[in-house]
C-alpha cells in the first residue's frame, strides 16, 4: 500500500477509534503500520489485535496502560465513567444534508475534470518556475500537502508531468510567443551565448529575443536553449541558427541585430547566416581592461598576492572566523573577501576594493598569524589607485548589464568613458602608465562605432542623447544614417513642423581633477558643449525639429518618450521601434544560462536536453501567458 494511502487509512482509524474509546487519547496509530498504535507516553509499538481492520481492538492498548501507566490507566478509566455516565446529544437528522452531497464531496476528481486539469497545470508551473524536480511530486510532504488543500485530487505520477503536463504547458506558451513576434513586430533584437554545463557533459547554444510593441513597451523572450553538441566551428554554428530561425519563422529581414561574444567563430557564423551582428559591449571592455591595466606587471603582481590573501581565508574556516573576530574588534563590519573570476574583470575589482575597505583587520590579522603572502605599503597604494581608475568601467558596466539597457547606451557611455580617461587626476600616481594604455585600448576596442549605423541611429533617435556624442567630423554623417533609415521607414516623406521647446539645462562647473569628477559628470559635460546642434540643410523638417529640442534627462526612458511622441514624429518613431530595441549587450543569454544551471544540476544531472529546453523557456516566458490570462 502506498504511503501516503496508509496514512490516510490510519488516519481514518484513528478518527473511528477514538469515538469508541476513551483509550485514544493515549496512543496514535503509527505512520509505518497501521496494525500497531504508538503510545503517547513511551513511545512503544502496541498490536491492536489483528492484521485486518475489521480485527482491531483495544484490548492491548488498555492492557498496556494498566502494565506500564499506572496513573495514565487511573485517568483512562476516568474518561470512561464519564464519557458513559453524560447524557447524550441527539444526532442531527439526517435529512439535514442530502446523501448525494456527502457522496459528491468524498468522491475523487476524474483526472480530465476540469478542477483536476487547473491544479495539475499549477502543480506543472510550480515545477517549471521554482525549478523544482519531477520527482517533488512523490514526495511525501508535497503530496500531504495536496491532500490537505484538495483531498478528491489525485496526483498524476512524476512521468505525467514530465512526459504530457509540460509538453502541454510548452506549446501554449510557444503558441503565445509566436503570436506576439508575428504581431506587427518589424524590428527584432535577438542574443546569442554558448555555456558548457560543470556537472553533466552538455553545452548548450542561446537564442533570446527583444522588441518593442505598438505601445512602445520592451518585450523579451526566450527562444532557444538548444544542445549544441560536436565542435563549436562558424558552419554548424550558422546551420543551428538557420534551424532556429525557420522554427520560429522569424525573417531574415525582420532581424535588427544579434548581440554576441568576441569569439571569432560565432561572429563568423552570422556573417555566413546572412544577419547583422554586434560584439556584447559588456565583453569589449572586459578586453580594453585586460589590455591597459592587467596586462601591467606590477597591477598583475597586485592581483596575484590579492588573490592568495583572499584564498587564504576561502580555504580555512579557522582563518575566516580569526579575521571575522579581528574586523569587530577594530570597528569594521565583518565583511567576506571576495574571490574574482580571472573572466570578469570586475571581479578583480570587488576583490581589491574589498581587501581595500578591510586594510586594517588584514593588516591586525598577519601581525598575530602567518599569511601566504603579504602587501607592500607602495602595493596597498597602487591597489587604492587601481580601484579609482577602474571605478568608471565598473560603474559603466553595471549600467549596460540594466535589463532596460540599450544600444543607443554605447557612443555616449564610450565618449564619456575617453573623456574621464583623458584628465589628469592626483589618484594618477602609480597607474599613469596603466591609465594612458586604458585609454588607448578603449580608443581600439571601440574604433568602430561611429561608422556602424546600429549604433549611430539608435543615439540620434535616443531621445536623451540624439546628435550631441557625435565629433564634428562624424555628425553629419550619423545625419545622412538617420535620413536613410527615414526613408527605407517611410516612401512617403511627410515635413512636419514640431513646435520646438528649448529647456534650460543647469550649468556645472567644469573642473580638470577627476577626483571631483563621475562618468555621469562626463555626461553633462558634453551636453554643455553642445547645447545648439548643428543645423543641416539634408534633413527633413521632422529631424530638424527633433532634433532641436534639448535631450531629456539620462534618467527619463527613451521609449515612455516615444509613445507619447510618436503623433509628433511619426517617421522617426519608426525608426525608433526599430533601433532602440537592441541591447547593448548579450546579459540575457548569460542570465539564462543562470537559469540553466539551476535545472541542470546535481539533483538533474541525467535530464534530457529537450526537457530542459522546455523548462527553460516555460521558465522565461510564462509571464508573457499569466499576464493575459490571470
Amino acid at each position: 500500500m502506498p504511503e501516503h494511502d496508509r496514512a490516510t487509512l490510519g488516519g481514518l482509524c484513528n478518527s473511528g477509534a477514538a469515538k469508541m474509546s476513551a483509550v485514544w487519547r493515549f496512543f496514535r496509530v503509527s505512520e509505518q503500520d497501521i496494525k500497531h498504535a504508538v503510545c503517547n507516553t513511551c513511545s512503544a509499538n502496541v498490536l491492536r489485535g489483528g492484521s485486518k481492520v475489521r480485527n482491531f481492538n483495544t484490548t492491548n492498548l488498555i492492557t498496556h496502560l494498566k502494565a506500564h501507566h499506572p496513573d495514565k490507566y487511573t485517568e483512562y478509566m476516568t474518561v470512561k465513567e464519564e464519557t458513559r455516565t453524560a447524557p447524550r446529544t441527539p444526532a442531527k437528522p439526517a435529512a439535514s444534508q442530502p446523501i448525494d452531497e456527502l457522496l459528491q464531496k468524498s468522491k475523487k476528481f476524474d483526472r480530465n475534470s476540469p478542477k483536476a486539469t487547473a491544479i495539475t497545470a499549477k502543480v506543472m508551473e510550480f515545477i517549471a518556475l521554482d525549478d523544482q524536480p519531477f520527482s517533488v511530486v512523490e514526495d511525501i510532504g508535497f503530496r500531504r500537502l495536496v491532500e490537505h488543500l484538495e483531498p478528491r485530487y489525485t496526483i498524476p505520477s512524476r512521468r505525467y508531468f514530465s512526459d504530457v503536463a509540460l509538453p502541454e504547458l510548452h506549446s501554449l506558451v510557444e503558441t503565445r510567443v509566436h503570436k506576439l513576434i508575428n504581431d506587427n513586430v518589424t524590428g527584432i533584437s535577438l542574443t546569442t551565448d554558448i555555456w558548457t554545463s560543470d556537472v553533466s557533459p552538455v553545452s548548450i547554444l542561446s537564442l533570446t529575443a527583444q522588441w518593442i510593441d505598438n505601445n512602445f513597451e520592451l518585450q523579451k523572450a526566450v527562444l532557444h536553449a538548444k544542445e549544441c553538441s560536436g565542435s563549436h566551428t562558424s558552419s554548424a554554428l550558422s546551420m543551428a541558427f538557420e534551424n532556429m530561425f525557420e522554427t520560429w519563422k522569424i525573417s531574415k529581414e525582420n532581424i535588427h541585430v544579434v548581440l554576441r561574444d568576441n569569439a571569432r567563430n560565432i561572429a563568423k557564423a552570422m556573417v555566413e547566416c546572412g544577419v547583422p551582428s554586434l560584439p556584447c559591449m559588456a565583453h569589449t571592455l572586459q578586453l580594453a581592461v585586460h589590455d591597459g591595466v592587467f596586462s601591467q606587471r606590477s597591477i598583475s603582481d597586485v592581483v596575484a598576492v590579492s588573490r592568495r590573501i583572499v584564498g587564504h581565508f576561502k580555504h580555512s574556516h579557522l582563518a575566516s572566523s580569526r579575521l571575522k573576530t579581528i574586523q569587530t574588534e577594530v570597528g569594521l563590519q565583518p565583511k567576506v573577501l571576495q574571490q574574482d573570476v580571472s573572466t570578469r574583470w570586475n571581479s578583480t575589482f570587488y576583490m581589491l576594493q574589498t581587501l581595500l575597505e578591510q586594510k586594517r583587520a588584514i593588516g591586525a590579522y598577519a601581525a598575530d598569524f602567518e599569511l601566504p603572502a603579504t602587501l607592500t605599503a607602495s602595493q596597498w597604494s597602487l591597489i587604492e589607485n587601481i580601484v579609482t581608475l577602474l571605478a568608471p568601467f565598473e560603474q559603466l558596466t553595471r549600467e549596460i548589464c540594466q535589463a532596460d539597457a540599450l544600444a543607443s547606451n554605447v557612443i555616449p557611455s564610450v565618449n564619456a568613458l575617453k573623456r574621464l580617461l583623458s584628465k589628469s587626476a592626483r589618484s594618477d600616481f602609480g597607474v599613469k602608465t596603466s591609465k594612458n594604455a586604458l585609454l588607448e585600448a578603449v580608443n581600439t576596442r571601440f574604433s568602430d562605432i561611429y561608422t556602424e549605423p546600429l549604433y549611430c541611429v539608435a543615439t540620434m533617435v535616443d531621445p536623451r542623447y540624439k546628435d550631441r556624442y557625435f565629433a564634428a567630423e562624424v555628425k553629419l554623417q550619423a545625419h545622412e544614417m538617420l535620413q536613410s533609415e527615414m526613408e527605407k521607414a517611410s516612401s512617403e516623406r511627410s515635413e512636419q513642423t514640431s513646435e520646438l521647446q528649448e529647456r534650460p539645462r543647469e550649468k556645472r562647473a567644469r573642473t580638470d581633477d577627476q577626483a571631483t569628477c563621475s562618468l555621469f559628470d562626463m555626461y553633462d559635460e558634453i551636453l554643455e558643449e553642445t547645447l545648439t546642434p548643428q543645423e543641416n540643410t539634408q534633413t527633413t523638417t521632422e529631424v530638424q525639429g527633433f532634433l532641436s529640442e534639448a535631450p531629456v534627462a539620462r534618467t527619463e526612458s527613451p521609449l515612455q518618450y516615444w509613445n507619447n511622441n510618436k503623433s509628433r514624429f511619426p517617421t522617426i518613431a519608426k525608426v525608433a521601434k526599430k533601433f532602440l530595441s537592441a541591447p547593448s549587450t548579450s546579459v540575457d543569454s548569460e542570465r539564462l544560462f543562470s537559469a540553466t544551471s539551476n535545472v541542470i544540476n546535481e539533483k538533474r544531472n541525467r535530464i534530457a536536453c529537450d526537457k530542459a529546453e522546455m523548462l527553460l523557456l516555460v521558465k522565461k516566458n510564462l509571464p508573457l501567458l499569466l499576464k493575459n490570462t490571470d
